[in-house]
């Protein structure tokens, strides 16, 4: 039974759903769930994680002698195995993002500001099906596809649960994209979320333009290392956190203890992170995260730099897990871009 307030005749042409009900205001539930099935449920499920407390309230007091539970874990658990289709989607928005980092590299010049970019690139990506809103789940983060970091503002730690924040257009929003202008001769981090048919992509390249500085190149090289490195080792069966570990000693291996997953005392604790309908979902590729891998997960994998106050390195790329390893998804090239 699906009870639609706004807009019935839409919503017979888009649901599978076949039984499709108009109510003209939400306090009709009761009555119309009873009609349906001769009873009111005893359980009704919501997720707390997301449903604000007043509407929280307001259910209690439609349905006072039903029992509410949080049915989050159940949802979060179905979504992180995909099905065959919802791959299909994903590698349809994996094209999507090559296609925007085709135009990034052949539109990237000299002078034009991180904003002023990220608006020419999200042009594209809205004329080739980039849905534009990136859904996140945590309402202290944000969802935005414009996280552009020249030179010294990848170097900028800020609110975001991410190695480098960026500076941001103001105060009022204090990362991704800002008003530097990109100069030649540096590295510039692009993170480029997209969505299309509700699934989205999360992918980070290194940019420069005419040649990137020797430590920023080597610190790149490194990061895709690391990359390679967790890919290595994706099976069936690996807890989570061994990933995340192995990461780090191939980071510390590679000389950056320091600067991997961010500045001391301001590192982040994950690698990576689950994908589809939301940018971010379970599970965390994350030091805690005991969970086994499985087939049918896919993960963004975004082993990253900051050297304060510098510039950041790094590389994102989304897997999905198979019955014997792994196979990318991503079409971009998994290299360092040089204009």
């Amino acid at each position: 039974l699906l009870l639609i307030k706004k807009y019935l005749p839409r919503a017979l042409k888009e649901t599978s759903i076949d039984n499709v009900v108009e109510i003209k205001s939400v306090k009709e539930l009761p009555a119309f769930i009873r009609d349906f099935y001769g009873t009111l449920p005893q359980t009704l499920g919501f997720e707390f994680d997301v449903i604000p407390i007043r509407d929280f309230n307001f259910y209690r007091q439609l349905f006072p002698n039903t029992e509410c539970v949080d049915i989050a874990p159940l949802i979060h658990a179905t979504r992180m195995i995909k099905s065959e289709w919802e791959i299909a989607q994903m590698k349809v928005s994996a094209h999507l993002s090559y296609k925007t980092f085709q135009y990034i590299e052949n539109n990237l010049r000299p002078g034009l500001t991180e904003m002023e970019f990220s608006g020419m690139f999200e042009a594209f990506a809205r004329q080739i099906g980039h849905a534009g809103k990136l859904r996140v789940r945590n309402y202290q983060t944000e969802g935005y596809p414009w996280h552009v970091l020249s030179g010294k503002n990848g170097g900028l730690v800020g609110l975001l649960d991410s190695p480098s924040s960026g500076e941001g257009t103001s105060p009022a929003f204090p990362c991704g994209a800002g008003h530097k202008k990109i100069l030649p001769d540096e590295p510039v981090m692009i993170d480029l979320g997209s969505v299309i048919n509700g699934y989205h992509f999360d992918e980070t390249r290194m940019f420069a333009i005419n040649s990137m500085p020797e430590k920023a190149l080597d610190a790149c090289k490194a990061s895709i290392e690391i990359h390679n490195e967790v890919l290595a080792h994706v099976k069936p069966g690996i807890p989570l956190s061994e990933l995340f570990n192995l990461s780090v000693k191939k980071a510390s291996a590679l000389g950056y203890d320091d600067e991997y997953l961010g500045p001391a005392g301001y590192k982040v604790t994950f690698i990576g992170h689950g994908i589809g309908l939301e940018l971010i979902e379970h599970p965390i590729i994350a030091k805690s995260k005991h969970i086994m891998a499985e087939a049918g997960m896919i993960f963004a994998l975004e082993p990253k730099m900051v050297f304060a106050d510098r510039f950041a390195a790094g590389i994102e790329s989304v897997f999905a897990i198979t019955t014997t390893g792994y196979t990318l998804l991503s079409q971009t090239p998994v290299k360092i871009f040089i204009v």
